[in-house]
């Protein structure tokens, strides 16, 4: 089986599971795909307004853009034939709005948790760091894939409760990308993250102005997670069984929703969009692609990818798929010019999930995209100074059942083992000893993927030897640029190169699966002054 047939198969098990722990419950879940299709618009992220400015707390001479973000509680329609859902949202709004920066140009962020003191979801008091002794409702934001000084990461302990606020100062030096600010309480970020605590962060800069990519109204944000409801519209998690210990293993929802929509539609012209896509999904992996009709068999239609998670690629690369992780962005263009008067649908390889319709006239310049997006960069090897070795390994109880996850076989709470000094280059190799993909992530720091390679797991069991089963598969042109965040498959060995550049202090790695990574698939990592 393929990776992406594998995960299918695995989130229709579980699927199957949660409706028969929510009918032993006594919980009527919805049937998403009864659902109207396409009679709601795309919703688009509002742009994050300034508040004002405020004193830089490094040049205090100088004043920077401040804004305010309250956390809130709301009610917000997911589908036109649904009651409003309870949801969690940045300004009130999931996604929440969109920030947009510009390189070298820092800004202060005031987080605001204006949250109940309840969570809306089953809180586990047996995992790590979210004890009886901690607040049911506690957040922390990370800025995913800022370049960022320690005390602003969004450390998963430095946590605040409903009433306080954290503010953080955010100084852009890095190239133009499609960040995304997330929730990351230790213990809870699973369910801060389903509840709707998450929205996209865009740095541009001058490179990427002068490349005549398409903008404004033909730029758009997808942001895609996947999400269960109760009949009665409400959010469904499911639980384990055990009301003493309700964490599961992974959360795989009924619906695929982009930018907060079941089902939605995208009017365009036929012309060139660029869109901006991340999966926030909490475990799914996705193996997209635009179709001419609304089935998972249809033609596929070729797009062109120009960036990954860490900025733009040396090249456009023309796929026909994309594959993205949990935490996992992709910068795409789509060119609708031969399809005027039509319609086409993005898809996974198992669910159609949003239309576009495609007008009959187009309007405006349509720059062809450039041969050349960025200077060719790939680190040497050579410039590694240390290798390490890093397993991933999931625990499972007698009867296979996970209950807990770890890290080069540490748990949180051990000291850091990986200590890089700052600027230095070093190389990361994913020893996978699960049957899951993981999507690991590496907080402040970009990389580049070197290679991945099978290997015999049963070998690595009894000797901790890494014998090759496969011949190292080629890194694929989506994959050649910068990242933050990487798949690391089963039996498999996948090699990063980093250089620790940017801040000294305490950061941290996970997997990326939010289930995962609130029980114990995090470690701390450290950078030391040079």
């Amino acid at each position: 089986m393929s990776l992406l047939t594998t995960a299918a198969a695995v989130r229709g098990a579980h699927a199957d599971h949660d409706m028969h722990i929510a009918a032993q419950a006594g919980v009527s879940l919805l049937d998403t795909n009864s659902l109207a299709r396409y009679v709601d618009p795309l919703p688009i992220p509002a742009v994050m307004r300034m508040s004002g400015l405020r004193r830089s707390p490094i040049h205090p001479a100088s004043r920077v853009p401040y804004y305010r973000v309250p956390m809130r509680q709301f009610q917000g329609r997911v589908h036109r034939d649904l009651p409003a859902t309870t949801l969690w949202g940045y300004a009130g709004t999931c996604p929440g709005p969109t920030f947009e920066v510009r390189r070298d140009q820092p800004i202060l962020v005031e987080w605001v948790n204006e949250l109940p003191q309840r969570h809306l979801l089953p809180v586990d008091h047996t995992i790590h760091g979210a004890e009886q002794d901690k607040p049911d409702v506690r957040t922390v934001v990370h800025l995913h894939g800022g370049r960022t000084p320690p005390d602003s990461d969004g450390y998963p302990e430095s946590w605040f409760v409903p009433g306080s606020s954290a503010t953080c100062y955010y100084p852009n030096q890095q190239d133009a990308a499609t960040l995304f600010y997330h929730d990351h309480a230790m213990g809870i970020t699973r369910l801060n993250a389903v509840a709707g605590l998450t929205g996209l962060y865009i740095i541009r800069d001058e490179l990427e102005d002068s490349l005549r990519l398409p903008r404004g109204a033909h730029e758009i944000p997808l942001v895609l997670f996947d999400r269960s409801f109760r009949k009665d519209g409400e959010l469904y998690y499911p639980a384990s069984g055990n009301p003493g210990a309700p964490w599961v293993s992974e959360y795989y929802g009924s619906a695929i929703l982009v930018n907060g929509a079941i089902f939605p539609y995208l009017e365009v012209e036929p012309r060139k969009y660029r869109f901006r896509l991340l999966n926030a999904s909490n475990g799914s992996f996705y193996r997209l692609s635009f179709c001419t009709d609304d089935s998972i068999s249809s033609d596929g239609v070729e797009f062109v990818q120009i960036g990954s998670e860490q900025g733009l690629l040396e090249a456009p690369a023309v796929i026909n798929t994309l594959v993205a992780g949990p935490g996992e962005r992709a910068d795409l263009v789509v060119d609708f010019s031969g399809h005027a008067g039509k319609q086409l649908f993005m898809r996974t390889d198992a669910a159609v999930f949003m239309q576009l319709r495609i007008s009959a006239r187009k309007a405006g310049d349509d720059p062809d995209l450039p041969a050349t997006l960025r200077p060719r960069f790939r680190m040497p090897e050579s410039s590694a100074v240390q290798i390490r070795e890093l397993t991933i390994a999931d625990y499972q109880d007698r009867l296979g059942r996970s209950s807990i996850m770890l890290l080069n076989g540490a748990h949180w709470d051990m000291p850091a083992t990986e200590t890089p000094r700052l600027n230095s280059t070093e190389v990361w190799s994913f020893i996978n000893l699960t049957d899951d993909s993981h999507p690991i992530h590496l907080h402040m720091v970009r990389f580049q993927l070197l290679d991945r390679r099978p290997f015999d797991l049963a070998v690595y069991q009894l000797t901790r030897k890494i014998v090759p089963t496969g011949p190292v598969t080629a890194v694929p042109p989506g994959e050649l640029g910068w990242k933050d965040t990487v798949r690391v498959d089963p039996s498999t060995v996948t090699r990063i190169i980093v250089k620790f550049e940017g801040f000294a202090g305490r950061y941290v790695w996970h997997c990326h699966m939010l289930e995962h990574e609130d029980n114990e698939m995090m470690r701390p990592y450290v950078v030391v002054p040079g």
